[in-house]
């Protein structure tokens, strides 16, 4: 019975952690968006997968060590992290605009014209560094209810979270093969850049309200 009772101590923050990281990550997103697009022309899909699931587990370790809180309480850098944020999403989402409203490629085309494998990591990072929200649900959020926990509990709840960030990212990234063959016509491509392109700036108004940047801009007219 105290073997069941450990066992089971053991997996409740572990599994929480897992559904708590699931519940923020699968959300769609410009991390997300950009996972899935290289998923589904089959470039470079392990290496984005890992760097994604790698920056999360390091900002979900940052949280648990008490980062998050620090952060929360800085009003400033939490206002100078969304505009910059807001700034980046806004031209990658006006860049996948533009590439929607010319002629696209259908996918074996795009399969052939392969992007570098320096671009693709400089593109990944600045996709999950540059979006303030990735914080807010990792370090911030994250970091929060995992201070609920104590002791070993707290490294489960964590463990969790990164399990589920793993798991997401590569499932996303291989699973978008699926579609492969929705993408051989060009108009199923110029819907997901506009698609992607509502998302980046839906997410860049969220950030600019987030941080009174609107409040601030509509009081000058």
């Amino acid at each position: 019975m105290p073997l069941l009772y450990t066992l089971y101590a053991m997996e409740l923050p572990y599994f929480t952690g897992m559904a708590t990281g699931a519940s923020l990550i699968i959300a769609i997103g410009a991390q997300n968006a950009f996972v899935l697009t290289q998923g589904i022309k089959k470039q470079h899909r392990f290496l984005v997968a890992l760097i994604c699931s790698l920056m999360d587990t390091v900002l979900i370790a940052l949280g648990v060590a008490g980062v998050g809180s620090i952060i929360s309480q800085s009003p400033h850098l939490l206002t100078v992290a969304a505009g910059g944020g807001a700034l980046f999403l806004f031209v990658y989402g006006l860049k996948n605009l533009l590439t929607a409203l010319k002629p696209v490629e259908g996918l074996a085309e795009t399969e052939h014209s392969e992007t570098s494998r320096a671009q693709i990591v400089l593109t990944t990072l600045a996709i999950t560094l540059l979006n303030p929200h990735v914080y807010l649900d990792t370090v911030v959020l994250l970091g929060s209810i995992s201070s609920t926990y104590v002791g070993q509990s707290r490294y489960l709840f964590a463990g969790g979270a990164v399990s589920a960030s793993f798991l997401w990212f590569f499932l996303l990234s291989y699973g978008a093969a699926v579609l492969a063959p929705l993408f051989k016509r060009t108009i199923t491509w110029r819907i997901l850049y506009s698609l992607i392109f509502l998302i980046m700036w839906r997410i860049a108004y969220s950030l600019l309200e987030f941080a009174g940047i609107l409040d601030a801009m509509k009081s000058l007219f």
